[in-house]
């Protein structure tokens, strides 16, 4: 399995830099609140910050703990590449204390935060190191012909290819399944919350500390869990996963592409079952949010199993949080995959 890159090595451990510096920057702010924001505790009140979708939310949540509400503006068990903003939801955008949002993927959240210009945002497209095709390798080009294959089956039904729904010129913006990718998403919102409500300084930079950790952990336990499996080919409904495969060693193979409400060609779904067949595939992938006919069909066509893997988009069940929904994913592929 593949060791921490250069990059994430860094992030990982700058996050104990990171603390020192919110603390020491703290001390010199003479304890008044930045930007304009609530200040938090110090002024009597939790300082609100406001989440685009749901593992920004987490990440706000585990790093502002007591002192911040945070709210969601994608409604649990919501698909949010789709998400449509009220009026009332717009104008939070400009009164929230702190806005953290994912620029390129939610369209409306874009043009919410280009209109009222909140006074501090965290942009989590800058701080993830987006790619455009994370986890694909020679092996599935060259199998399955998939970026020519968009092109020459153009007129094969009507189905998309999938990738409307990426983020900035076609990245990928699914970073948030790679655990070390909500890093320096996490050091960025301790520093505008610290900017915010300086007294809360400390406390910001312990909480860093401890997110930091369990997303160490966690990253440690996909690494030694997915090391030694039967299949490296992680094939799925649609490419929600190549943060995550690139990371483990997989190769992603997706029937769709980015977009998840796309459907796939017949042209596309036969590349799909050659894949399987010639490769000795047993479990192939569909997602919560969205309808599983698509893959379970071609599961029962090809003759292997269905399972389900979360895309963490939107949190399904609410006494779950993403720790426990990677977990669960990480025994999802553990026994899709055959992994000792």
């Amino acid at each position: 399995m593949p060791l921490l890159s250069r990059s994430h090595r860094a992030a990982l451990v700058s996050s104990v830099a990171l603390a020192t510096t919110l603390t020491l920057a703290a001390c010199g702010s003479g304890g008044t609140s930045g930007g304009g924001g609530s200040g938090g505790d110090a002024a009597g009140d939790t300082v609100q910050v406001l989440a685009s979708f749901y593992p920004l939310q987490f990440v706000a949540e585990r790093v502002g703990g007591d002192r911040v509400e945070v709210s969601n503006l994608t409604p649990p068990a919501a698909e949010p590449h789709d998400l449509e903003l009220s009026p009332a939801q717009a104008r939070t955008v400009g009164t929230a204390d702190l806005v953290v949002y994912q620029s390129g993927f939610q369209a409306a959240v874009d043009e919410a935060v280009e209109g009222r210009q909140p006074a501090h945002v965290v942009d989590a497209s800058e701080a993830a190191g987006l790619e455009e095709h994370p986890g694909e390798s020679g092996t599935r080009a060259s199998t399955t012909g998939t970026e020519d294959a968009h092109d020459d089956h153009a007129d094969d039904g009507d189905a998309d290819d999938g990738h409307d729904h990426s983020s900035h010129g076609g990245l990928d913006p699914h970073f948030w399944l790679d655990p070390t990718r909500l890093v320096p998403v996490a050091e960025q919102v301790a520093a505008e919350l610290t900017a915010i409500d300086p007294d809360g300084a400390d406390e910001y930079a312990a909480n860093l500390a401890e997110l930091t950790a369990d997303l160490t952990a966690l990253d440690t336990e996909y690494s030694e869990g997915l090391a030694s499996c039967a299949s490296p080919y992680l094939v799925t409904s649609h490419e929600a996963f190549g943060y995550l495969a690139e990371r483990y060693g997989l190769e992603q193979i997706g029937i769709t592409g980015i977009d998840p409400e796309a459907e796939p060609s017949p042209a596309r779904l036969r590349e799909v079952a050659d894949v399987i067949r010639d490769h000795g595939i047993t479990t192939i992938f569909f997602e919560t949010l969205t309808s599983p006919k698509v893959t379970q069909t071609l599961a029962q066509d090809v003759g292997v199993q269905a399972a389900v893997l979360d895309p963490l988009e939107g949190l399904s069940d609410t006494g779950s949080d993403y720790l426990d929904v990677m977990r669960n994913n990480l025994e999802a592929l553990r026994t899709g995959l055959t992994c000792a």
